[in-house]
């Protein structure tokens, strides 16, 4: 995609419903959900905006950003996560991808150890899809254990209730340490007048059974009143800026520097065909400050770069593939974008540095795996390997992942992919995200499909075209974006800013724990 096609699509989904439900809203005398959020921030334009992409394209009804907006931004000077229902998106509710974005707002709330803000606004489940939000361990209920073990860690949570908060959903607000609610539009309950007139036929409405008065006069639920969404904005600003520092921590940050090359000139730097090889120094040199990066064993295990820097003056750590073709130590040539057993072991020991040093590690991924071959396995590649993988799947600073191209297989893992809890991973529109390249799986497949079968050359061309126009479909980071297997799509020039913003999160309330691998072959 290019940078107009995802500028194009961004301000098409932040249009939520269209324009009828949010006229709908707005005669409610409701703000919508953006500007809800916009309100509350100090800066906007210094915020970052997660999972905006999400439940692109998943279902037949259209849903986007997942219903609901996640931002992370300043709040009366506090990094918060916001997280805020769009009730112009079927009012609201809750499909699938809807209960993902809110469980990994969450997970970033509780990894960063941040106040999390919800602006409710929703209908509930959405029934036609209930058997795939309701009964599983990722599914909806996990929201309210979330709220119960955030408030255990001391993670201040603040809920204001600015529309229906109906049924399971209820318990969200009303688990936050505190909770606003709006006259006239907010309401909670356990069951709606219908249900409650189906249930105990019992007649009433729904001010009576759960509007602002009732919660707030005389079943004591709610903690405050307000009497439109910018007073109840306004108020949480005040319990927000209420809020103490979680952490005595500090990191050695310095005066930022602009990058030596400027981060616009980076698709420059990239090639139009994702195969071919490239410098990814100079890709560095555009992401961190000037003059900041040391590069750690420099001669050794040349198809990994490691070494520290400084983004906008936070210290981090740089795990990067290198994608050019390099010549090792033994004088033999090495592949680009392959993982081999000296530069796993030295990427193991560098994570390692960065760990006893308390130091953030920023991961860039392109990398197609690690390498095959008799000559790799009598080395003990799937050792050093597995050495690389105990070493992020254990450590315990910030880590931060950006897919900058191919991300396939294992290497996805030991680059700290998603299924290794980095605590933000976005994608460039370069990255492509799969178990291996949508021509080897081609290959691979057809092989399998061609067992007993007489095809023609004709027919294996035809079945081998399709194969890959699937695999490339799924690689897309579009299609990962839509199902969270990544944060967001972001634009290159735009990784300073997320990194920036997320390390600054991090120091809010982040807590130096012991560092210990368990057993590692040697």
């Amino acid at each position: 995609m290019t940078q107009q096609e995802i500028e194009r699509l961004r301000e098409q989904v932040r249009a939520g419903g269209g324009e009828k439900a949010l006229a709908r809203q707005k005669a409610q005398g409701k703000w919508s959900a953006r500007e809800r959020v916009a309100y509350l921030l100090d800066d906007p334009t210094q915020a970052v905006e997660i999972g905006l992409f999400a439940g692109h394209e998943l279902y037949e009804e259209a849903c986007p950003a997942g219903g609901v907006v996640v931002v992370i931004g300043k709040v009366q000077g506090r990094p918060c996560v916001i997280v805020a229902n769009d009730a112009t998106v079927k009012a609201g509710a809750w499909f699938p991808i809807t209960a993902k974005k809110n469980l990994r707002a969450q997970e970033i709330a509780m990894q960063h150890r941040i106040p999390i803000l919800y602006l409710v606004d929703s209908a509930g489940v959405y029934l036609p899809m209930q058997d795939e939000v309701f009964p599983d361990k990722e599914h909806f209920g996990r929201i309210f254990r979330n709220n119960a073990v955030m408030s255990a860690m001391g993670i201040p949570q603040y809920a204001a209730i600015m529309g229906p908060c109906v049924a399971g959903g209820a318990y969200l607000p009303i688990m936050s340490d505190e909770a606003i609610i709006v006259e006239g539009t907010g309401s909670v309950f356990l069951a709606g007048p219908y249900l409650v007139k189906a249930a105990i036929g019992e007649e009433t409405d729904v001010e009576t059974l759960g509007g602002a008065r009732t919660h707030s006069q005389i079943s004591g639920v709610t903690d405050y009143q307000a009497r439109s969404d910018r007073e109840a904005l306004d108020l949480l600003k005040r319990l927000v800026a209420q809020t103490q520092r979680r952490s005595s921590f500090q990191w050695d940050r310095q005066p930022p520097r602009p990058p030596r090359i400027p981060p616009e000139k980076i698709p420059e730097l990239l090639p139009s065909d994702p195969t071919r090889p490239y410098d990814m120094y100079p890709i560095i040199e555009a992401l961190v400050d000037e003059g900041s990066f040391t590069e750690y064993k420099a001669g050794y295990g040349k198809t990994l770069i490691t070494g520290y820097a400084r983004i906008e003056g936070w210290p981090v750590g740089i795990v990067a593939n290198q994608r050019i073709v390099v010549k090792s130590g033994r004088g033999e040539m090495q592949f680009g974008g392959v993982i081999y057993s000296d530069s796993a072991d030295k990427a193991a020991r560098f994570i390692l540095n960065c760990n006893q040093k308390q130091i953030p590690l920023v991961f860039l991924q392109d990398v197609t795996g690690f390498m095959v071959g008799t000559r790799s396995e009598h080395g003990g590649i799937i050792k050093d390997g597995a050495k690389m993988v105990n070493a992020v799947a254990n450590s315990v600073v910030p880590k931060y992942t950006v897919i900058v191209g191919n991300s396939y297989g294992a290497g996805n893992y030991a680059m700290c992919g998603r299924a290794y809890d980095p605590w933000l991973i976005v994608g460039w529109p370069t990255a492509r995200i799969a178990v291996m390249g949508g021509t080897q799986a081609a290959q691979t497949l057809l092989q399998t499909y061609k067992k007993g079968k007489d095809l023609s050359a004709q027919e294996e061309k035809a079945l081998l075209a399709e194969i890959r126009q699937k695999y490339e479909r799924q690689m897309q980071p579009l299609y990962a974006a839509a199902r969270l297997w990544i944060d967001e799509l972001i634009l290159p020039h735009e990784t300073r800013k997320y990194l920036a913003l997320m390390i600054e999160a991090a120091e809010w309330g982040y807590q130096p724990r012991p560092f210990s691998v368990g057993v590692i072959q040697t």
